[in-house]
């Protein structure tokens, strides 16, 4: 082949192909440390196989998610920490394919950026095989585009996507019914929704990111980037211990907009009083002055995923649960009139 006299290549355009081909070869170690049963190729193919049979699953039906991080994204830009991010991605996909009784099988991701640095790029995947690991869950795919005039050098944005499994017959939610108990996992933090406000508040405050955290270890920044929890092997015990009846992923919107959702058209009492709030809320509350109302609408106010549990088995799964690391509140019960009702101090 020829070349022109200007000989103009893609990396003048501001694309380098190389670097791709050098994250691909950097991130296969961390997406095999992924592989589960089932799993049937490494990355590199045009399209990821995966082999429902060889996981187990004789008569399945297939459950899909996707999602971002939101502007928490900006938080680990502007601070340089993005080797938790990743987590938070997978997180908010497969904390939501276990609310519909589902085990997260494989997940791919989509990683754009305006310049691809690699050191950078390799820390944000390596993030997103942690959380695959620690959700039983394989990185099978991807996609890394570089775009240059679309993005910002230093700029780059996720999305996620998890597919999950289920025999046939087991999906949730299933026979809620009022007097049914409420059990409340504790969240790591703010996870990751509601950030546009956390920013505006924390510009209020007048902190900067590297400032000491008014709540907890660290700096400010490196709290708020707490990663989001993955519930999934935790709550797929209790789910296949029996007696579970619908799981709430309580992201944006918190408890008030997501338990109905899987109440099958029931409401809820939640106690205010029955957990502890964590300081991050207690911090960012003082801050802007906001309404509990505002922030159980918003955040998700220290419980990440709740639980409508069958009145007999409520014991026994709280003691399943914390014995599988989570920290469990009973926080109350399904009741008959539509809509979440709060008691306790501040409601």
């Amino acid at each position: 082949m020829t070349e022109g006299k200007n000989g103009i290549t893609y990396a003048d355009a501001g694309v380098d192909i190389h670097a791709g081909n050098e994250l691909v070869e950097r991130i296969k170690p961390a997406a095999k440390r992924t592989s589960r049963p089932g799993t049937m190729s490494g990355l590199g193919g045009f399209g990821a196989l995966f082999d429902l049979k060889g996981a187990g699953y004789e008569d399945p039906i297939l459950v899909a998610a996707t999602d971002g991080v939101g502007t928490k994204l900006r938080i680990a830009i502007d601070t340089g920490h993005v080797d938790t991010i990743g987590i938070d991605l997978v997180a908010m996909c497969v904390n939501d394919l276990v609310c519909q009784g589902a085990e997260p099988l494989f997940f791919l991701d989509y990683f754009a950026t305006g310049k691809l640095e690699l050191e950078s790029a390799t820390a944000i995947i390596e993030g997103i095989a942690k959380g695959c690991e620690l959700s039983g869950c394989a990185l099978i795919g991807g996609e890394t585009a570089e775009m240059p005039g679309m993005y910002a050098k230093d700029d780059f944005d996720l999305a996620g996507f998890a597919v999950g499994a289920m025999e046939r017959g087991s999906d949730l939610p299933k026979d809620v019914a009022a007097g049914d108990v409420l059990l409340g996992l504790a969240s790591d933090g703010v996870h990751s929704n509601g950030y546009s406000l956390v920013r505006k508040l924390v510009d209020v405050s007048g902190l900067g990111w590297d400032a000491a955290s008014p709540f907890g270890e660290g700096t400010l920044g490196e709290a708020l980037l707490t990663p989001t929890r993955l519930y999934v092997k935790s709550c797929l015990e209790a789910v296949r211990a029996g007696g579970v009846h619908a799981l709430a992923h309580i992201t944006g919107g918190g408890l008030t907009e997501n338990l109905p959702r899987v109440l099958s058209g029931h409401g809820a009492e939640i106690d205010l009083d029955s957990w502890e709030k964590p300081g991050v809320f207690q911090w960012l509350q003082g801050i802007g002055g906001t309404s509990t109302a505002n922030m159980l609408e918003t955040f998700n106010y220290g419980i990440g995923m709740v639980l409508v549990i069958a009145p007999e088995r409520a014991d026994a799964l709280s003691a399943l649960l914390s014995e599988a690391g989570e920290t469990v509140f009973r926080l109350g019960t399904v009741q008959e009139e539509p809509g979440v009702r709060y008691t306790g101090a501040g409601s």
